[in-house]
């Protein structure tokens, strides 16, 4: 399953309406080093994919619309046989001119001579000044010499903006096919979480599951897993981010697993959390259907012309009513929500956009109040949790934890698309 060109020549289509008489340049990801002089698995960086599908570092595309001649210009590594040996093989000049739609294209090192002739035909430049500082340079020298000549000139850039904000809402609204990939994603990572399902037993060790769900990415088709996989038991459930994955597991603990598998560069990620002796206790079964609640209406909101914030405003209200029930939390909701004294069992958000990165692009808020309005083709996840760590310190007014609710945690998350008339549940091949 692949993205066909002319998808990608639509994309930059799209995108250079948006620009009125400026150009675009966008760099590809560096190589990351992972210990002295191995690297990691090349990456790209998602923007210059989505609008290219190049997959190879040492890259910078331009859409300059004005152009008389050269509205798309790729500028990649030159064929050099003794380099690939080592390091796998180049499209070059001529494969990237012939295979990437490209209407003209260069030697990556001639990028200095000839960028100056694409910036001068647009009267901005759009780039997103990232973490290459050294290019970030490279851009802000070329546009201050065209800035310097453009009262002898009369033409050329006088602005430098962002691509993020024209590019990114673009990339918020998932095609077809995009979201067959993303289908296919999580469809993956519910088969590795099934799998996993299957295999936990007491007495094996996280890093056992982990090898289990990541097998199944790699034998389906996948570059592998999304993020490191988390793979987390007991009070580790409590830890949002750990990624350890070396404990062993007892009976009587939950077994709370975030993985997504990575299928073309478009993400899945789910979070189901199981009692690892098939049985929960009835303090893990009380928060698990309490977050399992606040799941299904939290997604109950995901609709077209819902804004974004609704589905987390549901969830927060559902757990601070169930945890009152349970007498971990007291007070009036309203207040208890307004000071967010429910953080200590609730610290993030029930969700994001889901893409080509797994935090995927797109605003959240238009402006201080304004939130962003839910449209067909968006996808997010889902996901409210409670986490009780054993050293959960309770807010301020707020009851004392018992130790019989201590090291429990829970959270739950799918991938949903939004349609026309509500949404699509991406993973619920996985029980919940």
């Amino acid at each position: 399953m692949m993205i066909a060109q002319q998808e990608y020549a639509q994309r930059r289509e799209l995108l250079m309406s948006k620009m009125g008489k400026g150009v675009a340049v966008f760099r590809s990801a560096p190589m990351a080093v992972m210990h002295n002089d191995v690297e990691y698995v090349y990456r790209q960086d998602s923007d210059f994919f989505y609008l290219t599908g190049f997959n190879e570092p040492e890259a910078v595309a331009i859409l300059a619309p004005n152009h008389d001649e050269h509205r798309f210009i790729l500028f990649v590594q030159p064929k050099d046989l003794a380099k690939e040996i080592w390091t796998g093989y180049r499209a070059g000049v001529e494969g990237a001119k012939e295979n990437y739609g490209a209407d003209a294209v260069f030697s990556i090192e001639q990028l200095d001579e000839k960028l100056s002739q694409y910036l001068v035909t647009g009267d901005r430049i759009y780039y997103h000044l990232g973490r290459d500082q050294e290019f970030n340079q490279k851009i802000l020298n070329h546009w201050q010499k065209l800035v310097g000549s453009y009262p002898r000139n009369g033409y050329g850039p006088r602005a430098l903006e962002d691509s993020n904000y024209i590019l990114h809402p673009l990339r918020m609204v998932k095609s077809a096919t995009e979201i067959e990939m993303l289908r296919k994603a999580a469809s993956i990572s519910a088969k590795a979480h099934i799998k996993a399902q299957e295999f936990a037993t007491p007495g094996r060790y996280e890093y056992e599951v982990q090898g289990e769900i990541e097998y199944i990415f790699k034998s389906l088709g996948c570059e592998g897993p999304a993020y490191p996989s988390i793979v987390a038991s007991g009070a580790n459930a409590c830890v949002l981010h750990y990624i350890e994955n070396n404990r062993r597991m007892e009976e009587g603990d939950l077994l709370l697993i975030d993985a997504g598998a990575s299928f073309g560069y478009y993400n899945g990620d789910i979070t189901r959390t199981f009692p690892v002796s098939g049985n929960f206790t009835p303090e893990q079964k009380a928060i698990y259907d309490l977050v399992l609640e606040a799941q299904l209406k939290a997604i109950a909101q995901v609709q077209p012309g819902n804004t974004y914030n609704q589905y987390h405003d549901t969830a927060v209200e559902v757990l601070v009513e169930g945890l009152k029930e349970l007498k971990l939390l007291q007070g009036d909701t309203e207040e208890i929500i307004k000071e967010k004294k429910y953080q200590p069992f609730y610290m993030h958000r029930t969700g994001h956009w889901l893409g080509l990165d797994v935090h995927d692009v797109g605003n959240y808020k238009l402006d201080k109040v304004t939130w962003q309005t839910l449209q067909a083709g968006n996808v997010l996840t889902v996901e409210p949790g409670i986490y009780i760590s054993p050293y959960i310190t309770p807010a301020e007014g707020q009851p004392e934890i018992p130790d019989h609710w201590k090291g429990i945690g829970v959270r739950i998350e799918d991938d949903v698309l939004v349609t026309k008339t509500g949404n699509e549940i991406l993973t619920s091949a996985v029980s919940k």
